[in-house]
This record gives structure tokens, sequence and C-alpha cells, in this order.
């Protein structure tokens, strides 16, 4: 088939999401067309039947901000006609979905049928959902799409709450590449980082507030009393400087480490014990997957899809959103010796219900 994607190029969920699902596609032989202002970042590398498509667009003094969705509506006709795509897959609701509606309605008069499949990643319902001056056109694209599918039963049923929409939406979960996340030889990495063989806890976000990275800290000052721990944080964002600043405030700086945006997570997840993720909201938790296939437990919140993903007192625990008293008793209960190998290995066997070769049939289905 010859199947379009449009995704956001970060290194957000959905936007990795996106890109590993069209190699996947490209690998069994489809022709994958992305859509997006950039190239995405996990297209890196040279496949004959993976091609990407730029979005330009010039800033106009008449607009006070540049008209992207009247772009990619455009570029969307365009390769459409010039690659004969059969299928376009929107990662996001807006404006993907509704650029790739405006497009299907645009062909429909040339006589060219495009099918469309909408994929709701989180922040596009529960955020957008919040503001109903969006509802309209989310609503409407998500009836004029062949196809809805959400990453997890939470966004499902957060989709039916927050927008006129009353059709059918497919569960197909998130998913990763156990090549790349699994746990790997790095005990000379451990061994700097925790020369005394203390335990290392980890966090990953793009703390942002409702990563509630704070919380990550008070759990881990609360733990390192009881066990002598690390913490490595990865990522940057909005509120990384007042992290910085809190501990510094608590003098606990030589034991937090701060390591910035990493590519290859999957290395620093393989020295870890422990990964905490008590966010506000998560509509599946992709990040709380890949430390678990990486054979690290996981404390989180019981919010959004994150029970979906942590199984309570089998992968790790889950609390109640702020519950750091609770999140700090659970963690010291997986570190014992006595307890951290079983949970590690728990953790591991429930991830691999996500391989990709489970996924990649559900959406071939739904094309």
């Amino acid at each position: 088939m010859n199947i379009g994607i449009v995704c956001y190029p970060t290194f957000g969920g959905s936007g990795v999401v996106a890109t590993e699902l069209g190699k996947a596609l490209a690998s069994k032989g489809h022709n994958i067309h992305f859509i997006s202002y950039n190239q995405p970042v996990r297209l890196d590398a040279f496949t004959e039947n993976i091609f990407y498509h730029e979005v330009s667009f010039n800033n106009y003094p008449l607009f006070k901000f540049a008209p992207y969705e009247t772009a990619l509506t455009s570029k969307i006709v365009h390769i459409v006609k010039a690659h004969k795509i059969e299928v376009l897959h929107v990662h996001y609701a807006i404006p993907h979905a509704a650029a790739a509606v405006t497009a299907k309605h645009i062909l429909a008069r040339e006589g060219i049928i495009l099918k469309i499949v909408t994929t709701l990643h989180g922040t596009d319902i529960t955020l957008v959902g919040k503001d109903k001056s969006y509802e309209p056109v989310v609503s409407y694209s998500l009836h004029e799409s062949d196809e809805v599918t959400a990453v997890s039963e939470s966004l499902k049923k957060d989709t039916y709450e927050f927008f006129n929409y009353d059709e059918k939406i497919t569960v197909v979960p998130n998913f990763i590449d156990f090549k790349r996340f699994n746990k790997q030889p790095k005990d000379h990495f451990k061994k700097v980082i925790a020369p005394n063989g203390e335990k290392i806890l980890v966090h990953t976000s793009n703390f942002r507030k409702v990563k509630r990275v704070p919380d990550v800290l008070e759990i881990y000052r609360k733990v390192s009393v009881k066990v002598p721990a690390k913490l490595l944080l990865i990522g940057d964002g909005p509120e990384r400087a007042a992290v910085e600043e809190e501990c510094r405030e608590c003098d606990i700086c030589k034991d937090v480490i701060f390591l910035g945006k990493q590519e290859a997570v999957e290395e620093i997840l393989s020295i870890a014990d422990l990964f905490i993720i008590p966010s506000e909201t998560e509509s599946f938790g992709l990040a709380a997957l890949e430390a678990m296939a990486c054979e690290v437990p996981v404390i989180s919140t019981n919010t959004g899809g994150l029970p979906e993903v942590n199984i309570d007192g089998v992968t790790g625990y889950t609390s109640n959103i702020g519950d750091v008293e609770k999140m700090a008793k659970d963690a010291l209960e997986i570190l014992q010796d006595k307890n951290l190998a079983r949970f590690k290995a728990q953790a591991k066997e429930h991830s691999l219900k996500y391989k990709l070769e489970n996924i990649l049939p559900l959406y071939e289905a739904l094309y």
C-alpha cells in the first residue's frame, strides 16, 4: 500500500511512535510517505521505500502566526495526487486531523478517495479537550475520519467525555522496539555513577508542571534516608531550573545528576533499579514502558493510561497523584534485595505484550 503519515517530528511520544510505525510498515513492503515541517528525529537512515515531504510555508506580514494548517492541507493534497496515497494516518487531532479532513474534501471534488486513520495520543484530547473553542473542529475531524484509534482505554474514555463523538474508537496501544530497549551490559557505567553500590533511581520527562518533577525529588529524599541511592534526571524543560534550585536548597546536588536530553536513554535505563513517573496525567506512559523493557520496575501515579502499563503490585506500584509518602514507601519495598529481582523480571515480562510485532498487525488491519 501507499501510506501517508502526518506527525510531529520531535522527541515526543507521538512522533516517535509514528516514525517507528512507518519504518516497520516499510520493512513489510509498504511505501511510506512522511509529511511534517521537519524530518522526524527517528527517521535517521535511508530506506528505499520511505520518503519525507517537508511542509514549507511563508510567514506573510498580514498574518500574526504562520498559516501552518493551510500549508499542511495543500501539501497533503499534492502528495496524495503525486504518489497515489491510499491511506493517510494522522497522529494528533490538532492540527493534523483537521488538515487531513479538509484535504480529503478537496480531493473528493476531483474524484480522488482518501481514507483517514486518526490516532489520538493524549494532550490533543486531555489538554485541547478542555478548551471549548476547539471542540467543534476536533469533533468534526473525528467524525470525518474513517477510523479513530486511541493509545489507551483511558484516552478512549476521555475522548467520549470531552467531545461530541460517539462512534467507534479502536484502542491500539503504543509499542517499543525491543531490539533497542533491553537491558544492556553497562556495569562499568553503573560503577561510575554508583561506586559504592548505591541504588539508582531514574526519571525522564520534558520537565513540564504536569510531570510533577518536584515529587520525584521528594520521593528520592525519603528513599535515600533509608537506602543509599543516586537519582538520574533525564530531559529538559521549563521546570528544570526550579528543580535544580530545590536540589541546592536541600543540599542533595552531589547525589542528583541532571543528564539533559539523551538520545540513547536505553543505556541509562540499563543501570537503573527503579523508574519514577509521578505525572498528573499520562494518556499511555511510554517512558514507563521503555523502562520496564530494560527490566526496571516503576513507581507511578494511577492516572490516565498508567495503570494499564504499570500493573500495581506486579511491575511496580501505583498511587494517587501527589501521594509521595506512599510512593516512597513502595519504592523502598521494591528496592529490598529480596524483592528487586522479582519486580525486574515481572516488569520485563509484562512489557513484552507491547512488542511491535504484536501491534503492527492491528494497524495493518485498520488500513
